[in-house]
């Protein structure tokens, strides 16, 4: 190598590194502000033992901090080009991308607090499925696009949470507040009554909504009926002598930011102290609980074997 080459390294090198002791500094924050969106996207996608105290993802944290540090201080002479292209990645997200310099903040709140609350107490008991009982009598019951039912569900979300969907951070979220919106609607005014001896009468969703009264298998279809109104995803669960739906979430990473949403914006009072419950399918998406014995989403199971579901997707 010529005497001109290496010295034009030399001088780039000390042109793109920082004095000391800036360049430890500068380091370790760009460490640790690389290993958090690392950590996350690392912690939402291996499996989780669910252990009471959260000492694998501590240890998880612990070795991806100590590897990008060793890698930054191996680039060391070219911290600012480093310091730059991480700008350019978050900018680039925050602009086009759905990862945004706000995302990273609200997944990190949210995963804290739910490895500080443990939101997976839920082991997922299911029988042989059964045919679900009078399934297309309950999908006609289930008339979601009746002007009387859709009517009803706006009404909710204009009644509930309206304000908190402005809120930065929740926009992605504005679905699922909605039928949040609805269900707490329902669980306000629902009045069980017994069907007729003998007779296992089904009600149409615009039908309970004359009296808001009825028994399990009515107050399903109406919350189906609302949820599917809005946008949400319903499914209706069969267990022993009881019928209940439940609500589509999404991933374990979204289970995450709805955890937060129910216990700290939009359920804070009902939920103190208790568990949140949902069902996780075969393909690995989440299913919260609804049923009308629940003061939140995600409330305790009357009935936790699955005989049968019925999932309106359509």
């Amino acid at each position: 190598m010529s005497i001109f080459s290496k010295e034009f390294i030399l001088k780039h090198k000390q042109k793109y590194s920082l004095p000391k002791p800036w360049d430890t500094i500068v380091i370790f924050l760009l460490n640790i502000l690389i290993t958090i969106p690392v950590f996350i996207i690392a912690h939402q996608n291996l499996i989780n033992p669910n252990l009471n105290f959260p000492i694998d993802r501590i240890l998880l944290f612990l070795v991806i901090l100590i590897a990008i540090q060793l890698i930054l201080r191996a680039l060391k002479t070219i911290i600012v080009i480093c310091i730059f292209i991480y700008l350019i990645v978050l900018l680039f997200g925050s602009l086009f991308g759905e990862y945004s310099f706000y995302r990273v903040y609200d997944d990190y709140r949210s995963m804290m607090y739910t490895m500080g609350d443990n939101p997976y107490p839920q082991d997922i008991i299911v029988s042989k499925l059964l045919p679900f009982p009078n399934k297309s009598k309950v999908i006609r019951a289930i008339d979601f696009s009746n002007p009387k039912v859709r009517n009803f569900a706006l009404s909710a979300t204009t009644k509930h949470f309206r304000d908190i969907k402005k809120i930065k951070g929740y926009q992605n979220y504005r679905t699922t507040i909605q039928c949040f919106a609805v269900f707490k609607e329902i669980k306000s005014r629902w009045n069980y009554v017994n069907d007729p001896q003998g007779n296992n009468y089904i009600a149409s969703a615009s039908e309970s909504l004359q009296h808001f009264s009825g028994d399990c298998d009515d107050h399903a279809i109406l919350m189906a009926a609302g949820i599917k109104a809005v946008g949400g995803i319903p499914r209706l669960i069969h267990t022993n002598e009881h019928i209940y739906p439940e609500m589509l979430i999404g991933t374990k990473r979204d289970l995450q930011n709805v955890n937060f949403l129910i216990r700290k914006v939009l359920f804070i009072d009902e939920i103190k102290g208790n568990d949140l419950h949902y069902h996780i399918d075969e393909r690995g998406q989440v299913w919260l609980n609804l049923d009308y014995t629940a003061n939140y989403p995600g409330g305790k199971f009357l009935s936790e074997e699955i005989l049968g579901e019925l999932t309106l997707n359509n």
